[in-house]
Formats: structure tokens, C-alpha cells, sequence
């Protein structure tokens, strides 16, 4: 294992988000899009000019994929929508937790067919009443996991053969079997128990090796974890509650962070001026393009 201590680290966005979460890079268009889930925020980067955007929605925003068809589907707390960012647009598509009110969606991603997966939490996070839903290109919402904490930490190995998936309540990763044609996931196993960690897992990325990237929250730190759960690398950081990371760049070569401001307060959040801002680093290996969803 090694201690990769700080890397050079840039904040390219000093937006001080309560909850900024769920980066995702799109490679043609070259910038990075993210939310701040409790400023109820989509947000935009453009790093070759520096531009921003942002757009604030009814309620909270959760997760994000782009869509091949134009636009982004989203995960609001309250279910999937279709949003068009230049009418500002919304189109609800499912919510699949209706009937309980103290949950809300989280963490999201799509696979390489097209399909977004996004999971559910406990908002007053103490019970284990989320689940995992899997949206289809024909708009079909099937729920593949239940008995989950707080879901995170979504991604795919580069054969498509393994799902990873974060309880972060239980401070556990799973890994499972994973059917690309089908979409269906079977024999799920303990990734990484990170109960010995100083922080608990939550969002993840894949690199082009098949390497975990999982954000520790309130752990100050990155782990890379190896296909086989070793962790490989740990890379610290300057704020105390990173959130999820993207590879992102021309040649997918820098890893961007986003980051919490959440409970800190006074001496504490004093101490780390980047908290809640979206963070830049090279950790000397490249990510893969981010799937687009189908429907």
C-alpha cells in the first residue's frame, strides 16, 4: 500500500457547496457538471474558459447522467425527471418511493448500455430503508437492491463484469456479478470493510486499470482500491469531507474531487477554505469515458 500524501492539489472551483456531489465528466462538450444536493443546485465547469453555471431546481438534485438524446436525466429527491438545461424544462419520469416520504435518491450513475442506476437513503440517515433502482432506456424503473443505509459509490469494472455498490450507513463496499445484456446483478460479496478507516465510503470512480476510487467522508482522504479490494493508494487531501470523484480532461488524466461544507463550522471549517469546493489533482493515471443514457 502506499501513502501518496498531498498531491499538488488545485481548487478550480471555490463554490463552498453545502453537499457538492456526483462530478460528472463529458467528454464532448470538455466540462464537468455536479451538484450541491442540499443548495437543490446543477452545476457546470468549463475549465479551458473558466466559465460557470448554475441551475437551481424545486428540490433537491441527487445524481445526474447525461442523455444521448440532449439534455440530463437526474435524480431528484423525489425520483427520475428528464431536465433540459436551456428551457429549464422538467419531465418526471418515475418516483419509485412515493410511499416513503423520509427517503430520498442519492448517489447515481449509468452503465455502458445506456441504463442509470441511482439509489435511495434514509434522509434522517439512521435505518436501512433505501434501495437500488435501475432506470431503462424505455423508462422502465426496476429496483435491484433494498435493505440499504445510504447508497453510493456506484461503478463498473472496465470488462463490465463487476458492479460496485456502498452501503455508506454500513461502512461497506460490495461488489456483485454483473450482466451487461441483461442489466441484472447476482452474488454480491464484501469489496472493502472500511470500518477500520478513518472515514466512510462515498462516491467512487472507475480508472482505466479497473482501480477503485472511492471519496472518504470525513476522511480527509482518496483510496484506490485494487481489483481485489487491496488498497492500493491512499491520497490525502485538504478537506475533510470529500464527496465522489471523476477523471475528466482532454486525455481523462485529471481526477476531480468534490467536497462538503455540511456541519463544519467556526475554527473547523477556517482550517480547510476549500471545503465544498471541487478539487483538481494528477494521480499519474487516466479514467474512462462516462457512458451517456440511452433513453
Amino acid at each position: 500500500m502506499t501513502y501518496a500524501g498531498h498531491p499538488p492539489t488545485a481548487c478550480v472551483v471555490d463554490c463552498r457547496n453545502t453537499l457538492g456531489e456526483v462530478p460528472v465528466w463529458d467528454v464532448a462538450e470538455q466540462a464537468l457538471y455536479w451538484v450541491d444536493i442540499e443548495g437543490c443546485l446543477l452545476q457546470r465547469f468549463e475549465p479551458s474558459t473558466g466559465a460557470i453555471r448554475q441551475w437551481r431546481l424545486s428540490e433537491r438534485v441527487c445524481a445526474l447522467a447525461l442523455r444521448k438524446a440532449g439534455g440530463i436525466v437526474l435524480a431528484l429527491a423525489s425520483g427520475f425527471v428528464f431536465f433540459d438545461p436551456r428551457t429549464g424544462r422538467i419531465e418526471r419520469l418515475a418516483a419509485p418511493e412515493a410511499d416513503r416520504p423520509n427517503n430520498r435518491m442519492n448517489d447515481g450513475k449509468c452503465d455502458r448500455r445506456g441504463r442509470f442506476w441511482a439509489g435511495t437513503m434514509d434522509d434522517r440517515l439512521t435505518a436501512p430503508t433505501g434501495a437500488l433502482y435501475r432506470l431503462d432506456p424505455d423508462l422502465s424503473c426496476h429496483c435491484m437492491e433494498s435493505g440499504i443505509g445510504i447508497s453510493n459509490s456506484l461503478a463498473w469494472s472496465p470488462d463490465d463484469r463487476v458492479f460496485y455498490f456502498a452501503d455508506t450507513l454500513r461502512r461497506i463496499i460490495f461488489a456483485y456479478d454483473f450482466d451487461l445484456a441483461s442489466g441484472g446483478i447476482s452474488r454480491r460479496r464484501v469489496f472493502a470493510d472500511c470500518a477500520d478507516q478513518p472515514g466512510s465510503p462515498d462516491g467512487s470512480t472507475i480508472d482505466a486499470e479497473g482501480y477503485l476510487w472511492n471519496a472518504q467522508w470525513d476522511g480527509w482522504r482518496l483510496v484506490r482500491y485494487a481489483p481485489d479490494g487491496r488498497v492500493d493508494r491512499v491520497v490525502e487531501l485538504p478537506v475533510q469531507k470529500p464527496t465522489s470523484c471523476m477523471f475528466g480532461g482532454p486525455d481523462l488524466a485529471t481526477l476531480y474531487v468534490t467536497s462538503a461544507v455540511w456541519d463544519l463550522r467556526g475554527e473547523a471549517l477556517a482550517a480547510q477554505p476549500h471545503a465544498g469546493g471541487v478539487l483538481a489533482l494528477d494521480v499519474g493515471v487516466r479514467g474512462l469515458p462516462e457512458p451517456r443514457f440511452a433513453g
